[in-house]
């Protein structure tokens, strides 16, 4: 479970973030691309848009950590259609890494461990909701 001061930081290096969203999305995707060029095929809209979907989705879940209960069904859609999308579970583990060394290159100096691992639980959190709901039947 995460912490409320791992929420905090979370939701505080996100802020960061934000200015700089479009640049961490193409770092995001160009990192995803280089761990998995597999996973380019996966993509069929154009790529700057779907950047622009991520850093929307990721400040939604960001915003709702204080409030997980409300934002868990959304996160289960989002795990559902997914599997629509040809998404499997070990592409989750391939999105951490990507989205981790984002972080660290987006964040600099603010990337310490602390910051990490507050991020590594985020994600798994909201990464094992989606997997469980992509096993559900619709």
């Amino acid at each position: 479970m995460i912490t409320p001061e791992q929420k905090l930081l979370v939701q505080s290096t996100w802020a960061q973030v934000v200015p700089i969203a479009d640049t961490a999305a193409a770092l995001f995707y160009n990192r995803l691309f280089e761990i998995d060029p597999s996973l380019r095929a996966l993509f069929t809209s154009d790529i700057k848009e779907q950047g622009a979907k991520l850093m929307t989705m990721i400040g939604v879940a960001v915003r709702g950590l204080d409030r997980l209960d409300e934002i868990v069904p959304a996160v289960q859609a989002l795990g559902r259609r997914h599997v629509g999308y040809g998404v499997k579970d070990e592409h989750y583990a391939t999105v951490a890494s990507a989205l981790l060394w984002t972080l660290e290159k987006g964040l600099g100096e603010a990337y310490t461990p602390p910051v990490a691992e507050a991020w590594t639980v985020t994600y798994t959190l909201l990464a094992d909701v989606m997997k469980d709901a992509s096993r559900q039947p619709a």
